[in-house]
């Protein structure tokens, strides 16, 4: 087996490779392999130069995430940085593929760059809640200068090779051999006699002006990140950039960098990172089962969704074929598709060419006959049991043997839509998010019958169409929506005992929440839940003040933002939401009329009473099998309904808060509210009472 690190000699050239697959994460193991080589160079006269490279897809791609669990072990990264850096030769350091993170605070150590076309180069740790932590917050403003590296670490988006050459941060960008470009340019500097060129050495382009900059950021972040603290950790070490020598600078980047790593706010964006890969874990599912082919897909339904699904799968290189009754529809549609993709275009984030190819590739018809060749269909009509039927009744007709039959409903029972065919081991649900071409989740839905390898073609479909698929079992609602029933229900309520709509949204939007729960059902259309729950009334609780506001605003046709009147006003021509005073002494009114006692409840009632309803209900998500982890509810949440991703998803912010404190919390609202809402969940009560949490109870099951 070849070394993870090797080190020959081209001429007077040493070359260090790493070769660490899949994508030469810095490791323990790589680490020492890099202070092993560059310690035998050290003194090594007939060297001139050093490339540093890596073989395979990528150049170092970052640091080794497990290492967050178990402690940095020895040798750690400043330790061989400095090393390099010491180097008494010019180091080159050869980049290519996604350079992230520890890999780039490698490259910045190493005295030139050269980067192949097409490398990305980033410091993405503040969506990990963590900060650059091997020199990145101390090296990168004296490379590129204070306000572009705090641009870069602020947003976690990384650089083009183009960009990092005009930053600064690449000398030369090469479309052509990377190693034979960078032994060119390493002998090419041995010839004009440069000597290595210290990052650590240089002063920060800007720093005269650090204290106007910092806060100007600190503003900014306590707008675009708010409640979140790692933004102003790593402001704080970038400013030491300018305020401390460098010694001193890297001291404090590491006392910092260990603070947000056991912060809560960093371990739950990691735990999010490493949720997001087990999503596609499905217990019972053989790891020999493969994905049925899908090389075209049909919808069925020209509106939002069915456009939006389109989109996915053009977007893909997938043939599409959109179906609906009436051409009108389909002009319609296929008019909105367009104008998004014109919209991409206006942005700058799509190519006009990519435009005209991603069109082509969609098509329209009148006849069921025209899906007949589809590997996959999906129905995506308006949400009605009856209709949806009728539909799978005629796909099961015209479908070729072996093609996938999907529903894209948010709440219906897929079982009873599968029986109606003869191909219930074909059938399964697909809930994409609206808009459907923007939203990262889409809910996969297992039936009774749903074969394994059909489950495990949609978690292929959803990596195919860059989605994040978590699987859930059929019930109402599946995970999200059902969990939104008891979230939705209490915010509602709070209106009732006399708070204001404005109150509540602010309330759950100062804790987190990208946007407050009346204000995205004015988004959504009022009309959209209150019509599900006419649908099910046989089955709903007999209160006749459950989702009694939304049935008030639905009946007076005060439906959102598309009658410009729902839970607020939308009179500008922004649609910016205005408080109504009139909706607010009507829903008032009408608790007083069903006796509802007028508590006014202040923000953090409002804030645990809709959050720890939304916990016990995924509490009893997994104690029915509905969801398989608590991560994939966490995943659910955070990519799909605005909970905010530094909170780590529901069921791990309930771990923080801790089970037996919302346990306790919960009795007690059941004493002051209407205690058919508030019975604990089996599995909470079991959980809180022995101390334990989601995650323990997740980490046993998995044994």
């Amino acid at each position: 087996m070849s070394e993870t690190v090797s080190c020959t000699n081209r001429g007077d050239i040493a070359v260090v490779s790493v070769d660490s697959p899949p994508v030469n994460t810095m490791t323990r193991e790589v680490r020492a392999g890099l202070k092993r080589s560059f310690e035998a160079l050290r003194g090594n006269k007939d060297v001139k130069a050093i490339v540093l490279a890596c073989a395979g897809k990528t150049f170092l791609s970052g640091g080794d995430m497990r290492e967050f669990e178990t402690g940095v072990q020895d040798p750690g990264y400043h330790e061989v940085l400095r090393l390099i850096e010491d180097s008494a030769v010019p180091v080159v350091a050869a980049v290519h593929g996604t350079v992230m993170g520890g890999g780039l605070e490698t490259a910045i150590a190493c005295h030139y760059r050269i980067a192949s076309e097409g490398t990305r180069l980033g410091l993405p740790e503040l969506t990990l809640g963590i900060i650059p932590g091997a020199g990145g917050t101390q090296r990168m403003p004296r490379l590129i200068g204070l306000e572009p590296a705090l641009d870069m670490m602020l947003s976690g988006k990384p650089l083009t090779a183009a960009q990092a050459k005009d930053a600064g941060l690449a000398d030369i960008v090469t479309s052509g051999d990377l190693i034979d470009a960078a032994l060119a340019y390493a002998r090419d500097l041995v010839a004009r006699g440069a000597g290595p060129r210290r990052t650590r050495d240089r002063r920060v382009a800007g720093g005269e002006k650090v204290a106007e900059v910092i806060a100007a950021r600190r503003a900014q972040v306590a707008k675009t990140m708010r409640n979140r603290n790692s933004p102003n950790v790593l402001l704080d070490a970038v400013e030491a950039s300018v305020s401390r020598n460098f010694d001193d600078g890297i001291a404090f980047e590491r006392g910092l960098s260990i603070q947000v790593e056991r912060a809560t706010e960093g371990r739950a964006l990691r735990h999010l990172f490493f949720a997001e890969r087990e999503v596609s874990r499905i217990p019972g599912v053989r790891a020999d089962v493969k994905a049925r082919p899908v090389r075209q897909v049909g919808i069925v339904g020209a509106g939002t969704m069915g456009g939006g699904i389109s989109m996915c799968f053009a977007n893909a290189g997938i043939q599409v074929v959109i179906l609906d009754t009436r051409q009108e529809n389909l002009d319609r549609g296929l008019a909105t598709v367009r104008k998004n993709y014109e919209r991409s275009v206006a942005r700058g984030s799509l190519k006009a060419e990519e435009r005209e190819q991603s069109l082509g590739l969609i098509t329209t018809t009148l006849d069921y006959a025209a899906l007949g060749t589809a590997d996959v269909i999906i129905e995506a009509v308006f949400e009605n049991m009856a209709l949806k039927k009728e539909i799978f009744a005629k796909l099961d007709a015209i479908a070729k043997p072996g093609a996938i039959l999907a529903t894209n409903t948010s709440t219906l029972d897929i079982d009873e839509i599968a029986a109606v065919t003869k191909r219930p081991q074909d059938v399964i649900g697909l809930h994409f998010f609206s808009p459907a071409n923007v939203m990262r989740l889409l809910e996969i839905v297992r039936c009774t019958k749903t074969a394994s390898d059909v489950v495990v073609t949609a978690l292929d479909i959803a990596k195919t169409i860059k989605k994040l698929g978590v699987v859930a079992k059929v019930c109402y609602g599946f995970i999200g929506n059902r969990m939104m029933d008891p979230y939705g229900r209490e915010a509602e309520h709070c209106v009732l005992e006399g708070a204001t709509p404005e109150e509540v949204d602010s309330a759950l939007e100062n804790w987190g929440m990208a946007m407050g729960i009346l204000a995205v059902y004015d988004m959504a259309g009022i009309d959209i839940g209150h019509l599900t729950r006419v649908e099910r009334a046989a089955l709903l609780p007999k209160d006749p003040g459950f989702y009694r506001p939304s049935a008030m605003l639905t009946e007076r046709g005060w439906l959102g933002q598309k009658a410009g009147r729902g839970y607020y006003r939308y009179d500008g021509a922004d649609r910016k939401r205005t408080p109504d005073p009139e909706v607010v002494a009507m829903l008032h009114e009408e608790g007083r009329r069903l006796n509802v006692v007028q508590r006014k409840p202040g923000r953090e009632e409002i804030q645990q009473r809709c959050l720890y309803a939304m916990i016990n209900e995924g509490a009893r998500l997994l104690e029915e099998g509905v969801a398989l982890r608590a991560s994939d509810i966490d995943v659910v949440y955070t990519a799909g309904y605005g909970f905010p991703r530094y909170r780590g998803g529901p069921m791990f912010y309930a771990d923080t808060v801790g089970l037996r404190a919302i346990y306790d919390r919960i009795l007690e609202f059941q004493k002051i509210l209407d205690p058919q809402y508030w019975q604990p969940a089996p599995l909470l009560k079991q959980l809180a009472l022995a101390g334990s949490s989601f995650a323990r109870h997740q980490a046993e099951q998995l044994r």
